[in-house]
């Protein structure tokens, strides 16, 4: 039992060494472009600001495009393990909010980086594309994901990339699910950049959580706010 307890701690100690690694050349490749451009930034010059080889880049990412747009190519995978691992008792509503959530809590940590990526995004077309092209299949695999938890034994079969139901067979995923996903990744867009113009004493997933509210709530148009009312909505203790 000790060697299995000591295998596993040692497991999770080297997930966390690479994770700590794509972060540092992820930052690395951020901080640059945001400087001297995406395009003008090497491999080499990444790596060296990371403090690993480019050797080791390539340990992590396939190209030098994907250090900007693949940051973190595990949060769709946990999201929707999250989702499938939600109480039954939740909705899909629910379910997909509580879990894109607990996302939103590492942006928040690393907000500036992020902040810098999307004003990079912005001077690169090219990488702005490339992102959206990623995020579209995400949303794919996670409208999968919820037309599972919905119905196990629909025809969206598992939700397992290139499996049945992969992306030839979206046509049997049901509107609903679809609608959810879409809801979703543009309730977090939202949510982030209300957090980032106005700086509310919310976090990144209480902001978030917030506009599901709004939407389980059908979107009515909220009461007008009074003075005493802060500009999230909330009201304030006197």
């Amino acid at each position: 039992m000790q060697c299995v307890t000591n295998k596993g701690a040692g497991a999770g100690l080297r997930e966390r060494k690479k994770q700590a690694t794509r972060a540092a050349l992820s930052e690395a490749a951020v901080r640059l472009a945001a400087e001297h451009g995406a395009e003008n930034v090497t491999v080499e010059a990444i790596s060296n600001a990371a403090g690993v080889s480019p050797r080791t880049f390539f340990n992590y990412f396939d190209s030098h495009d994907d250090v900007f747009v693949m940051m973190d190519p595990d949060v769709g995978e946990r999201v929707r393990r999250a989702i499938r691992d939600a109480p039954a008792e939740l909705s899909p509503l629910d379910a997909v909010r509580e879990a894109m959530a607990a996302e939103l809590a590492e942006v928040e940590r690393r907000h500036e980086v992020w902040s810098l990526r999307a004003k990079v995004f912005q001077k690169s077309p090219h990488l702005l594309a490339r992102g959206l092209g990623l995020h579209m299949a995400e949303e794919r695999d996670l409208a999968r994901t919820i037309a599972r938890r919905i119905d196990p034994d629909g025809p969206g079969g598992p939700d397992v990339l290139g499996g049945p139901g992969g992306p030839c067979e979206d046509a049997d995923i049901e509107l609903y699910p679809r609608l959810l996903a879409a809801v979703a990744g543009t309730a977090a867009r939202v949510a982030i950049e209300h957090w980032y113009a106005h700086s509310p004493p919310l976090t990144f997933p209480e902001i978030f959580r917030d506009v599901f509210t709004h939407l389980s709530a059908g979107l009515p148009q909220p009461p007008a706010q009074t003075d005493d009312r802060p500009s999230d909505g909330r009201t304030t203790e006197s």
